[in-house]
């Protein structure tokens, strides 16, 4: 077995006998992974039974879960109600334009991956976006194209010196 996939055996001896569990099965293996692979989906599998194509039926009704890997910074550009009044969709071009990549899209180097996000409970900051990176989250509110660039040059520099 990969040395990766055993991170996962806690969660499984958990819920693995647990009638109802997948999702959480499926949230923790992507907190683990920051995916879902095809290994681990098959691993999930073997150990509580249930076919890959129903555990892939889940992971793709539901759009929490990833099927393939994430940029190093996971953007989550808000798009609800007060973003989406506030000019949402002209950040969400900048973006996109900036980093050449569309919604649940990764830039070539690895760096970002785009994902748009039905409201991160920010209204006030409005248009917002949260960015998770190997620090942790920071959300960055009240964005215009100017700071989105300025945001995204400013962590790219510091993944380049790292």
């Amino acid at each position: 077995m990969n040395i990766e996939l055993e991170k996962l055996n806690a969660v499984l001896d958990k819920y693995a006998d647990t009638a109802g569990s997948l999702i959480s099965v499926l949230q923790a293996a992507q907190e683990i992974y920051g995916w879902l692979s095809e290994g681990t989906i098959e691993l999930i599998s073997e150990r509580t039974g249930v076919k890959p194509a129903k555990i892939y039926g889940v992971a793709t009704f539901y759009t929490q879960f990833r099927l393939k890997p994430i940029g190093k910074n996971l953007i989550m550009l808000c798009k609800g109600t007060a973003c989406h009044v506030n000019g949402a969709d002209d950040i969400a071009a900048a973006v996109s334009e900036h980093l050449n990549v569309a919604d649940n899209e990764t830039t070539a180097d690895g760096l970002f991956t785009l994902n748009h996000v039905a409201c991160l409970g920010c209204c006030s900051l409005a248009p917002v976006m949260m960015i998770r990176g190997a620090e942790g989250e920071e959300t960055y509110g009240s964005l215009t194209n100017a700071k989105v660039r300025k945001i995204l040059d400013d962590i790219k520099a510091k993944e380049v010196a790292a």
